[in-house]
């Protein structure tokens, strides 16, 4: 390799007026190496072997910890009726109001460091749920968790775009994103176990907290010491590994992290018709999984089930979530595909609910069961759509706040979910789950609509290539080597266009 031919082209573009380029282009320049598919294989199962086991622990803590408050619910919670739906809705204000602060603070920090700190932050908070006793408390307590756990998703997502292929990524969000389904499986079991305990020396509630707690603060201590920041200073990797990893990427386009906040790359995304697309997409999958997160347990047991059997019986839903997410995250990557998973996804979840208003009070307790493991099904919507986020945008400002607003309204959509299942409308709470049956299917008609723009933007690009390609009479070599020196010139999609759109 020619160290002084790289670090000269890069230097070159460092200059541009036109460039203020990634990270990657201090390691890379501007000009591609090649590197043969087997030694890119070997580096991606190194890459696997690190950042997988990482970011998937990371996600199964998170959603655990979210979903504490479920398990605490019929577990001697003191925090009942609407004051325990606000408590619910206070992590998502939490998250509302830092989400754009921490993305933007992680933009200037490593982003594994920045993660472990939040982690072991969050961890504390939980314990701290063991000592609260009022509902002002839990409040508080709930609001500084969704503040620490809002900078989750768009940091992992950022990683993985850094690291991976546009078609590994889609896999590689779902081996993360399983983990919501396995927490719900993995949760259930020790809510079980917990609540045959008699309750003398302490609420069963306040051991589930104090185990969660204590997890986080390991989780973050991993997280601080080994999850990897970004291909140029992955400590797992050699240099010519680093190297390699980068240029694994470079065709896709997509960069890897600018340290500058570009306010153009804001505007810009603000008024992507995408963007609010993909916000509104969000907000259909979020109202529905707000709602079944925090009384699916509460609707499983208005079958007619005990406590402890609720607790076990609502474990397979989580397994069809799991599942789901695998099955479409592949399918995903495969065919080069972004919406139609999400379709495919949303069409069990209708049927499930629609079992469970039509057989409501029919007594058939086993047909009111499949419905509702049926809606784990759409689990896997809201890891296609952080993989349509990480594949189809370009400029890190831009990808940051693309993934800050999903986030945003990831929490807009599950606070409205925490209202949709009224006291009044106990034990069958029939209007929420009409509700839920009208969202998703105008679900379907978004995911169809964004596949169809991407399509024409696709369209249009290639059609423009060849013109630039007549008018400047390139060959499709000279076409590769722009893209070449595009790529890690942090240049948005929009403005950028060799950048192909996944559907």
């Amino acid at each position: 390799m020619d160290s002084e031919k790289e670090t000269s082209s890069c230097e070159e573009l460092a200059n541009s007026p036109l460039f203020e380029g990634d990270e990657a282009l201090r390691l890379v320049g501007t000009q591609a190496q090649k590197f043969s598919e087997e030694y890119n294989r070997r580096l991606r199962n190194k890459l696997d072997m690190v950042i997988i086991p990482i970011t998937a622990t990371v996600y199964f803590t998170q959603f655990l910890d979210k979903t504490s408050l479920n398990y605490a619910s019929i577990m001697g919670f003191p925090v009942t009726g609407q004051d325990y739906n606000l408590v619910s809705m206070a992590f998502y204000l939490g998250f509302i109001v830092w989400e754009f602060p921490t993305v933007y603070i992680a933009q200037k920090l490593r982003l594994g460091k920045y993660l472990g700190v939040n982690i072991i932050m969050w961890g504390v908070v939980l314990l701290c749920h063991a000592f609260a006793n009022s509902f002002q408390a839990f409040f508080a307590l709930r609001f500084i968790l969704g503040m620490c756990e809002s900078c989750v998703a768009p940091i992992l997502i950022s990683i993985i775009s850094m690291f991976y292929r546009k078609n590994e990524q889609g896999t590689r969000i779902a081996y993360f994103y399983t983990m919501l389904g396995l927490t719900q499986v993995f949760g259930g079991f020790i809510a079980y176990g917990i609540s045959f305990y008699n309750g003398g020396a302490m609420a069963p509630y306040k051991i589930v907290y104090y185990l969660l707690g204590s997890l986080a603060i390991i989780v973050g201590i991993i997280t601080l010491l080994w999850l990897p920041d970004s291909p140029v200073n992955a400590w797992m990797l050699t240099k010519e590994e680093r190297i390699a990893s980068l240029e694994r990427v470079r065709d896709d386009q997509g960069g890897t992290e600018n340290r500058k906040f570009k306010k153009e790359q804001v505007i810009e995304t603000l008024l992507d018709v995408r963007t609010w697309l993909i916000v509104l997409a969000t907000m259909l999958t979020d109202i529905p999984s707000g709602g079944l997160t925090n009384f699916s347990d509460i609707i499983i047991k208005n079958f007619g089930y005990t406590t402890r059997q609720t607790l076990i019986l609502a474990t397979p839903a989580g397994l069809v979530s799991a599942i789901s997410v695998v099955v479409c995250g592949y399918y995903s990557d495969k065919k080069g595909e972004r919406m139609l998973p999400v379709i495919y996804a949303t069409l069990p979840t209708l049927l499930g609910v629609a079992l469970m208003i039509g057989f409501n009070n029919s007594g058939q307790k086993g047909v009111l069961l499949f419905g509702s493991y049926l809606t784990g099904s759409f689990g896997s919507t809201l890891s296609i759509i952080y993989a349509y986020n990480a594949s189809n945008t370009s400029g890190y400002t831009k990808k940051l706040t693309i993934n800050a607003l999903t986030m945003i309204f990831f929490c807009v959509g599950n606070i409205i979910g925490t209202e949709i299942f009224q006291p009044q409308d106990a034990p069958a709470y029939i209007p929420g789950k009409a509700a839920i049956m009208v969202l998703l299917s105008m679900q379907i008609g978004v995911a169809y609509l964004l596949r169809r723009i991407n399509v024409k933007l696709n369209i249009k690009r290639r059609a423009v290539i060849e013109e630039i390609k007549r008018e400047k009479g390139w060959t499709d070599d000279d076409v590769q080597k722009e893209k070449e020196r595009r790529a890690f010139a942090d240049m948005t999609d929009k403005q950028n266009v060799f950048f192909q759109y996944v559907n």
